[in-house]
């Protein structure tokens, strides 16, 4: 058997796979599709301080390898998480990590006080890619200083493990990287969707309602890598993976790129056992190769 067991800083996941944010709504949708406890943890919908109605319709639309997104943070907020949806989902995984944003920075530290005395959320992934109000509108993600701000006031609020999901939106990932792990981040995970929009030709008009949406699937993973790759080499704390990932194969490239563990998500559009299957993928790899844990082929690109 091999070990597929990782540690991410102190977070102990049975193996390195886990759902994106957001793709899979709060896991509910996936139980007649595979068994959710087979996943290292399960990564839930963004949550925030209030009730969101989200973006106008039309906000998703697939394009050549990917899919653009505009969803707008849509979700009842925390009070109907705490209420509703964690009685419904604290069964599926022993580490359900739930995804926080917000459009200031007491927006993401109401809403981890309110997760903190929850057993089975074991971590919560900081979205910082939320426009920022105080800044005008600017993505927290974009600006370092204030990247490193919610992550502090977060690490300040929150005993258990602090993710921070990053923005490829910058001119330096690795940078921003870097400021939040000094603010006191335990992971970073990366990378979140591209800026970019899709126009319709007939109609001379953009394809979604708010113009602009977040690029994700396939046509993404090439800059993803790259950018992971080089998150792993500038920062001592675990990088997590994401990006275009459809299967095990995706998955050691960012493994060996240097991911500790992988996030999975518009795959599972595609195939909603996805998740499971690159589980198993990930395990023939590693006994096909003689490796026995899948720590031995984290960060191993020979180059």
């Amino acid at each position: 058997m091999v070990d597929l067991s990782v540690n991410l800083n102190g977070l102990m996941l049975k193996n390195p796979v886990m759902t994106a944010s957001g793709t899979c709504g709060f896991g509910a949708e996936l139980v007649d599709f595979m068994d959710l406890s087979k996943l290292g943890a399960l990564l839930v919908k963004g949550t925030t301080r209030e009730w969101r109605e989200g973006n106008p319709y039309p906000r998703i639309f697939e394009t050549p390898s990917g899919m653009l997104n505009t969803i707008g943070l849509q979700n009842k907020g925390i009070d109907y998480f705490l209420s509703d949806l964690y009685p419904r989902i604290e069964h599926l995984n022993d580490n359900i990590i739930v995804n926080v944003s917000g459009s200031l920075v007491e927006d993401y530290v109401y809403v981890v006080e309110r997760l903190q005395d929850l057993p089975k959320v074991t971590a919560v992934e900081v979205n910082i890619s939320c426009p920022n109000i105080k800044e005008g509108g600017l993505a927290f993600g974009t600006s370092c200083p204030a990247a490193a701000e919610v992550t502090r006031q977060v690490r300040k609020n929150y005993s258990k493990h602090v993710m921070v999901k990053l923005s490829p939106n910058v001119t330096d990932i690795a940078e921003v990287a870097r400021w939040v792990e000094d603010a006191g981040a335990d992971s970073v995970s990366l990378v979140n969707t591209f800026l970019a929009m899709a126009i319709n030709a007939k109609t001379r008009k953009p394809v979604l309602s708010t113009i602009t949406g977040g690029l994700s699937g396939p046509a993404i993973k090439p800059i993803a890598l790259r950018m992971v790759w080089q998150v792993a080499r500038a920062v001592k704390i675990p990088v997590i993976g994401m990006g275009g990932i459809m299967n095990a194969t995706d998955a050691i490239e960012f493994f060996l790129a240097g991911a500790s563990a992988i996030q999975v998500g518009t795959a599972t559009f595609i195939d909603p056992a996805s998740c499971e299957k690159i589980v198993e993928g990930i395990e023939h790899y590693c006994s096909e190769n003689n490796f026995n844990k899948i720590i031995d082929i984290i960060g191993k690109l020979e180059y």
